[in-house]
């Protein structure tokens, strides 16, 4: 039971960090960096991006 109480102890830490608004906007800045590596590595989607770049260097 002593392990129960220490796990229920960190969740319960862990809730009282993920509601602060500070918290908050840095896991935002956080998933926003690594959602742009992870465009930028699957090669889907960097095809589209380069595909999108080459139209704009079209057009100019």
């Amino acid at each position: 039971m002593t392990l129960l109480d220490a796990s229920l102890n960190v969740l319960l830490a862990v809730n009282g960090f993920a509601t602060s608004p500070f918290v908050l906007i840095l896991l935002a800045f956080i998933g926003a960096y690594l959602g742009g590596r992870a465009m930028e590595l699957i090669p889907f989607t960097r095809r589209i991006i380069e595909r999108r770049e080459a139209q704009l260097a079209e057009r100019e």
